[in-house]
């Protein structure tokens, strides 16, 4: 389930807003013209399926996409624990890639097959922390500054949408907001407290 949080972009940010409530973040999501969607979960994808097995899987999706936003190009990103010596480096350099505000001038359109994420969205004074997870489909439109955070253990399959065959290009703002706001580690840490 998604989970948002908002924060002013003072020195020293507040909260807002924390919300799982579906209602509610598609409504204040939609005030910064972002639109998030749901799909069914494939639940018998196997958690190695590589990726043309995981766009067979969501076809009839993918191609609804495709025709209504007119994509050119289609992905699948994924970063999961494994059992080589370097892992910890690999993730640290993967995370470390987005963690930097910066823009496209592409939307940036992702679903989540499994694992989770958030895009940070830096809109009108506000950031705007949106936790993605599996069955999560979330459009942001071009030119939004944003950052992403796969936490220090990134675990996640994505789904990437791009109008452009370049894929990610990003465009860094040079803006150190990133480091003021509470890391995917921190929110998620947050969140399970609440649900306790």
């Amino acid at each position: 389930m998604t989970y948002l949080t908002v924060y002013n972009d003072h020195e020293q940010p507040e909260t807002l807003l924390e919300t799982e409530d579906p209602a509610e973040i598609a409504a204040t999501l939609k005030e910064i013209d972002v639109v998030l969607r749901h799909w069914q979960v494939v639940e018998d994808l196997a958690p190695d399926a590589d990726q043309e097995e995981v766009l067979a899987a969501y076809r009839a999706e993918v191609d609804r996409v495709i025709a209504e936003e007119g994509y050119t190009f289609v992905d699948v990103a994924r970063l999961h624990p494994d059992d080589g010596d370097d892992w910890p480096q690999r993730a640290a350099a993967a995370r470390q890639k987005f963690l930097a505000e910066h823009t496209h001038d592409d939307d940036e359109v992702r679903y989540f097959v499994s694992g989770s994420g958030i895009f940070y969205l830096h809109v009108g004074g506000k950031v705007h922390a949106v936790l993605c997870e599996a069955g999560d489909l979330l459009s942001v439109p071009k030119n939004t500054t944003h950052w992403f955070d796969m936490g220090t253990r990134p675990a996640f399959t994505a789904i990437r949408f791009f109008h452009d065959d370049d894929g990610w290009v990003g465009d860094f703002t040079g803006s150190p907001i990133a480091g003021r706001i509470p890391d995917f580690d921190t929110i998620a840490a947050t969140r399970a407290a609440r649900a306790g």
